[in-house]
Order: C-alpha cells, then structure tokens, then sequence
C-alpha cells in the first residue's frame, strides 16, 4: 500500500504544513468488525492539526478519497481512519499482479546469507530434535532464497570426539564384525546401537568399581571403557592408522544412513564442514587476540577473556596445555566460513540450550574487531517433546527421526483410507500420497509454531484434515486442482470481466496479495511459523469462500471464469508458500 502511505505524507504535508515521512505512516489491517481493508492511526497527527483524532482522520480520509481513485470510501472510529479500496483496484492486483509468473519472486538485493543446520554427530542416528533443526534451517533458507538473498545452506558434521570414540571402542568390543549389510540395520542406526552399548556396560563398570570400594567420581573415572576410549581419541589425533581406518568405516557407514534420512526428510545442503578439519582451527585467533589485548594468559598458561563488564563471566578460550575449547574451533570456523564465502549474514540454527554459548562467540568476535560478526546471528529453538516424555540418545531412549517417519506414514495411511479418500488410487499413487500427507503433517506441525518456543509433538494431532494442520491445507489445494480439473481450466483461455466483488471475493483477493510482505517478514523475523501461519488463513478463506460461492455451476460464465482464476490464484500461493516450509502438495486426494 506504497500510494496510500506516499499520499498520507502529502496530506499531512498540505493540511497541515508538517513534514513527515513514510516512517511516520502506521498502516494496519482493518479490523473484521469495521468496513474497510486498511486503517491508519491518527493519534500521531493530533499535535499537528491541533484538533482531535476523529475530526483529523475525517480530514485526511476526505483528502485521500480526493486524491486517490483507488479509494471507495472511509470511516473514522476514534483514532482509527478505515479506508475502503475500491474494487477496481483488487481485480487489478489478481489480474495483473497474483496471477503473473513473477508474483512474489523478489529481486535480488546483493546480500548473501548462510544458513548452518543439522550438525549431527557420527555416533547416532537423527532424531526428533534434528527433525525439527533440520526443518527450521531448510524452510528458512528457502524463505530467505524467496526474499532476494543468496542463499548458501551449510552444515557442520561433528565427526570427531569422545563420543565418536565410544561407539568405536563398543564396535571393537562386541561387534565381531558387524556390518549395515550383515546386520540389515542402516549405518547410522547401527553407531548409535553401539553408542547405547557404550553406555551400559561403563554403567555396570562403574557400578562394579563402587562395589569394590571406589567413589562414584573415582569409578567413573577408572572404569575400563572410558580409559580405552579416551586412549582411542588420543591414538586418533596422533594418526593411529587402525584407529583413522576404523574411524572412516564407521562413519563411512554414517554418512550413508544420514543421506537416506535427508532425502525422506526432503532437506540438502550445499556445502558441509568436518570437525575433524576444523577442530584445530582458532588457535590463531587466540594469538590475535593475545596481542590485541583482548585475551590474557593466566600463570599455568591457559588463556581466557573477562567479559564480566558486559554481564557475562570469563570465558577460557584456550586450555593451559594448548588444547583447543568448543569455543577455540567455533572461532576458527567462524573465520573460516567467512573466508569461504564473504557473506552478509551468517545464522547458526541451534537448540536454546547453547543461548550462552553464541553470545560468548558472537561477543568475542566483535571484540576481535571482524566487521562481519555484526551478521552473525543464533536462531535459537526450542526442545520437541512427545506425550510419552523426553529423549536421552545415551540409553537409547530417542525417537529416531526414521521411525517417526515411518510411523507417519503409516498413520497418514491409516486416516486417509478411514476417511475413503483414496478410491480409485493405484498402489504407488497410494503410497506417494501417504508420504507427502505423512511428511506435510510432521513439517507442518513443528513449523508453525514460533521457532523459539517449545512444543510437545503429537502425531496423531498432526494429521487432522480439519484442523490448523499440514493435510488440511493439502487438501484444500487438492480440492482447488479438482474444480479446476473439472472445469478444463486452463490460464489462457480464462477470461475475467467482473467489476463487483462479494465480501469474501474481496477477502480472498486481500489475503493473497499480501503473500510477497509475508515472506518479508519471515525472513527479517526468520520464521517460518509466519508462512506457516499465513498459508493456514489462506486455506480457510478459500474454503469459506468456497462453500459460500457456486463455481462451476456460477451464475453467469464470466463469474465461473473470474471464480475460477481467482481458485487458480489460490492454489498457486498455497503451492509457493508450503514449498518455502519444504512441503509438497498433492493434485489429488
């Protein structure tokens, strides 16, 4: 609404002799209660025109109706001016605007972004949580594609650590040559057992140690696995040839049930980093930042910042030995992204529970003086939870991210055939449908909600053709596709020669219009719930104006055709708009 704004600004201006500018412009959506589709506030002009805010907005909606043909009418309530667009101006922006190719593809705007997610470690499978970083990090970077960035879309693998080393020593131990082809289990799945393994018997080692007559802290400590884990990590920094051999086999084995998990999943990623080759890096910057100042060195050698003036503590950034901290290689990567790639912006997608963490980073490398950490940013979220409790990966309690899966598939089976949606479906149409219902349900459900806040996870809540869910929104683009279908629709051919609107005609066209500010604000807000949310409203204005309003048996066939393009419209922007949260809609269903 650029014209209403630019001519508030005149009317200001020749009303009452004051300059303003189009900051100064506060425009909203009219409330449903009052007639109209936009409202400016007021209040804020009072002190210029000296009178008070009904008989300011009367002024300034008599001069906006002068000056603008686009506006039909106004109404002032109290402070509020609610202005009616005529509707000339809606079928313009469907026909010339919504309906054309290029609607809602911004421009590029030169700035490039990166977008780091999933960072799984090689010890286990992806689980729940992954699902919904994994989900966050696509659906923004696609979000962020839409707005008119360059998009590169990262991930960071932690492949190396003490707890890649127990999943080896528990292989070494009790595997007797297990392999994903031996065993039938997928790579990743078959780490994480050992994982698990790991962790029981240290558990009754431990226990065993404190029978004899250790202390818990003592046991924990002497116990067997842990000191031969612990060993492993040291023979696999010195370059120990049969521990590196294991190492790439295990991870080998890894890698390939993390691709299979990512393709169901429907994520990529276009460039990945290796802790392994990264975990050295930020000792540099530690000397940096000795001589700058910025660091000191403690009397045993180990190197810290004081950052208790701006309301943290001091932080080790180097350990009296020479060994790198998290916080050593998280500054090398950092600088090493950077150099990679030169980008505006840089976003770690990362749990709540590493908040601490990034302000300390993002704090050190403003004060090492990089220009670029200015764009460093933590999208931080938070824990998915299900009905039945929390996870613990190390006692093989996680929900893998593959049974969940599966398990939606199978419960988006179970719903549509209930419901006899899929009468006439071939077997393989059948299954592709469940997987893209299954898949909606899940990604729907832990997108819609503020990435910040925590969610409990229901899966059968998620498939609900009815309700504020992925499969209701499918199945309103799958019902459009059938009027259309129905209807030998095709956009050439449409014609559109109404000049009237209905109120929910009116509202339909309002509501897509505003897809391109959506993904603005998604993007600025980086949220994809703002999509998600949106697409949602659109899908019950459709279906509103769908029950409400006769399409193929219209009236008048240039209603039928305009009520068609209009059905047209929606489907598109309900496409786009589940495509930038990773879902795919259905023709049929």
């Amino acid at each position: 609404m650029d014209f209403i704004i630019e001519a508030v600004v005149k009317a200001i201006k020749d009303l009452y002799q004051t300059d303003i500018t189009a900051k100064d412009v506060n425009l909203q959506e009219t409330r449903k209660e009052f007639e109209g589709q936009v409202t400016l506030v007021t209040f804020p002009y009072t002190k210029v025109s000296r009178k008070g805010p009904e008989q300011t907005g009367t002024e300034i909606g008599e001069y906006l109706q002068n000056a603008l043909p686009q506006i039909a009418a106004f109404n002032v309530v109290k402070g509020f001016l609610n202005i009616s667009i005529t509707d000339s101006y809606w079928l313009d922006q469907l026909r010339t605007d919504i309906l054309s190719d290029d609607f809602a593809v911004a421009k590029p705007n030169g700035k490039k972004v990166m977008v780091e997610y999933s960072s799984p470690n090689t010890n286990k499978p992806l689980h729940l949580g992954h699902i919904r970083n994994n989900l966050l990090g696509f659906s923004l970077a696609e979000i962020l594609g839409a707005a008119g960035y360059e998009v590169i879309k990262a991930n960071l693998v932690n492949d190396r650590g003490i707890h890649i080393c127990k999943s080896m020593v528990a292989w070494r131990e009790f595997g007797q040559g297990e392999t994903p082809e031996s065993s039938g289990l997928k790579g990743d799945h078959l780490a994480g057992k050992y994982y698990v393994w790991f962790d029981k018997a240290y558990k009754q080692q431990i226990q065993e140690l404190i029978e004899e007559g250790q202390t818990e802290d003592e046991a924990k400590k002497n116990a067997p696995l842990i000191k031969e884990a612990q060993q492993m990590l040291l023979q696999w920094e010195a370059g120990d040839e049969a521990v590196i051999s294991l190492w790439k086999t295990m991870n080998g084995w890894v890698y390939e049930g993390f691709a299979v998990t990512y393709k169901t999943l429907g994520v990529s990623f276009d460039k990945y980093y290796y802790e392994s080759n990264t975990y050295l890096l930020g000792k540099d910057i530690v000397e940096e930042g000795l001589a700058k100042g910025v660091f000191f060195k403690k009397e045993d050698g180990s190197v810290w910042i004081d950052l208790t003036e701006d309301g943290l503590d001091q932080k080790l950034v180097l350990r009296a030995d020479g060994t790198s901290v998290y916080i050593t290689q998280d500054l090398g990567t950092a600088q090493l992204k950077y150099d990679d790639f030169k980008m505006d912006e840089s976003i770690y997608v990362v749990g709540n529970e590493q908040d601490y963490h990034f302000k300390v980073l993002f704090l050190i490398l403003q004060k090492l003086g990089k220009s670029w950490a200015q764009g460093l940013y933590h999208l931080s979220y938070g824990m998915v939870d299900l009905p039945s409790g929390k996870m613990k990966s190390r006692e093989g309690t996680v929900v893998d991210a593959d049974d969940l899966m599966a398990d939606m598939f199978n419960t988006a089976a179970e719903t549509t055939e209930a419901m006899g949606k899929v009468d006439g479906f071939s077997e393989e149409d059948k299954n592709k449908l469940y997987r893209t219902i299954g898949m909606g349900a899940l990604k729907y459900f832990l997108l819609k909600v503020d990435p910040k806040k925590r969610l409990l996870f229901d899966p059968k809540e998620s498939i609900d053709f009815q309700g504020h869910t992925g499969p209701f929104i499918q199945y309103t683009h799958a019902r459009i596709k059938s009027v259309l279908s129905r209807a030998n629709y095709t956009a050439a051919s449409s014609t559109n020669d109404v000049a009237e609107l209905d109120g929910i005609e009116r509202d339909l066209i309002v509501t897509l219009t505003k897809f391109p500010e959506t993904i603005a604000e998604a993007a600025a807000g980086h949220s994809p719930a703002v999509i998600a949310n949106y697409v949602y409203e659109l899908a019950k204005n459709y279906n509103k104006f769908y029950h409400e309003k006769s399409i193929l048996q219209a009236e008048e066939e240039r209603l039928k055709q305009f009520r068609l393009q209009l059905s047209a419209a929606s489907a598109k922007v309900i496409s786009k708009a589940m495509g930038l949260l990773g879902i795919d809609v259905p023709e049929r269903m």
